[in-house]
């Protein structure tokens, strides 16, 4: 992640916002639900990616980083839909300390077979 101010043009990539909620079930436990908080302008650029295995199935990891400006309700654990891609968000930080841009590290995955 660039700790430069980025220049307010990038921002071109439209995203979707999603917060992370836990609702009960009827039979006892919890659900995990994304409720939308909007959507942004953001610049989305793909870091790296990774092939693996998971249970019987190919997995690919993908990490992105996402700048956006600075919103306070969006953190670890929330959700942003790029091109019809979730993105999870693993961490959020206030890019240059003065809440104007925030830069979330995110990570998507992909099971196949």
């Amino acid at each position: 992640m660039s700790k430069a101010v980025p220049p307010i043009g990038t921002l071109t990539d439209r995203v979707q916002l999603r917060r992370r909620e836990s609702v009960a079930e009827p039979e006892g436990g919890h659900a995990r639900i994304f409720v939308p908080l909007g959507n942004a302008w953001a610049r989305v650029r793909s870091l790296s990616g990774r092939q693996g295995s998971n249970a019987d199935g190919r997995m690919v990891a993908i990490s992105h980083t996402v700048v956006l400006r600075f919103r306070p309700d969006l953190g670890p654990g929330d959700r942003i839909i790029y091109r019809g891609r979730n993105l999870d968000v693993v961490s959020a930080a206030d890019l240059n300390g003065r809440r104007a841009y925030l830069s979330c590290s995110c990570s998507e995955t992909q099971v196949t077979g």
